[in-house]
């Protein structure tokens, strides 16, 4: 009976994955995030022995256990110009958010002693959250400009004083509309301050496989894209704006170009 009803259970399921389009992007949002709370499960432990609790060392440890879960997803990714990422000692790296499946394509790329920034939300997120604190992941709390501010100015001094390297996403908050938001300067004062490049990736627009609106999620191929470093020695606060324009237009640029998107009109930074 018990084989029977889990027969019968598993037959409703497949007509719906099979069928059900709004039933698919349900079941991947919800198997995404519950998967990767049970892989934070396993990685904690791991983390802890090998480092002894927070260390910018347990991004390896997470790079290595999520870069399989794209397949269960259905995605996969086309990247290039990663020899741009070769380049010694610390840097910024800033790239464009459109969901929590950029997580997917970070750690595709993500380099050696490279954590990143995050909403302080994401702090109590569970393990997920407990597994970013491990890892080193600077959390930012975005409805505090003051505290926002600070943060950032401690993270310029920790990448000079332990030559690591932060991702950044200056649009400030995730984005599916097709287009990059104007820049937030955060990241561009950062760089500035410890005197180190700025590394732009751009992902692929997402709208052909995940449409969040519309309740689509199907399998899909992500482009990433590695532009050459942006150098900032010699510059000062007073080049921050300039600085976050010509990233923001040459990441457009990448993005719409990758996207097979025509150019229409945007803003660049924003303050």
């Amino acid at each position: 009976m018990d084989a029977l009803w889990m027969l019968s259970v598993l037959l409703v399921l497949s007509v719906l994955l099979l069928t059900s389009s709004t039933f698919v992007f349900y079941f991947k949002k919800f198997f995404y995030v519950a998967y990767m709370m049970a892989l934070a499960v396993i990685a904690i432990p791991i983390c802890i022995l090998k480092c002894g609790g927070r260390d910018i060392e347990n991004m390896r440890v997470i790079r290595f256990m999520v870069r399989h879960v794209k397949y269960f997803l259905g995605l996969r990714f086309e990247i290039s110009g990663l020899q741009h990422l070769q380049t010694d000692g610390p840097y910024v790296i800033i790239s464009n958010h459109q969901s929590s499946l950029d997580v997917l394509g970070m750690m595709e790329v993500l380099p050696d002693r490279c954590t990143t920034i995050a909403k302080k939300e994401l702090m109590w997120a569970g393990t997920v959250g407990m597994i970013c604190w491990l890892g080193g992941i600077v959390f930012i709390n975005r409805k505090k400009t003051s505290d926002a501010k600070n943060v950032m100015c401690d993270a310029a001094n920790k990448v000079l004083a332990d030559k690591i390297r932060l991702w950044v996403f200056p649009e400030g908050t995730r984005n599916q509309k097709g287009d990059l938001l104007p820049f937030k300067k955060g990241a561009f004062h950062l760089a500035i301050q410890a005197q180190v490049p700025i590394i732009p990736i751009v992902f692929s627009s997402y709208n052909n496989f995940y449409k969040r609106k519309e309740r689509e999620f199907n399998s899909g191929t992500i482009t990433l894209k590695i532009l050459p470093k942006i150098e900032t020695k010699g510059l000062t606060a007073d080049d921050v704006t300039s600085l976050a324009d010509q990233s923001y237009g040459i990441m457009r640029s990448a993005f719409l170009e990758i996207s097979g998107k025509t150019p229409q009109s945007n803003g660049p930074s924003s303050h």
